[in-house]
């Protein structure tokens, strides 16, 4: 692949990856997992999968950027 296709794409992934941790962290804030967490004690299954998603796009697309 061409190294200016292979930038792009890790340039989305680090977009997609910050997007979603954030869209987590929003949702981390809502009335109905603050209520689930309190009575669980952990945060809500959709607010995990949105951390680690995003922690797997950052992760990867990180990789993908510094890579030679």
């Amino acid at each position: 692949m061409n190294k200016t296709v292979i930038k792009v794409i890790s340039l989305v992934l680090l977009v997609i990856g910050a997007g979603l941790i954030y869209w987590g962290y929003q949702q981390a804030g809502s009335v109905e997992s603050q209520v689930s967490e309190a009575l669980t004690g952990a945060k809500t299954d959709e607010v995990m999968q949105m951390y680690i998603g995003g922690a797997v796009c950052l992760v990867v697309g990180l990789f993908m950027f510094f890579r030679r």
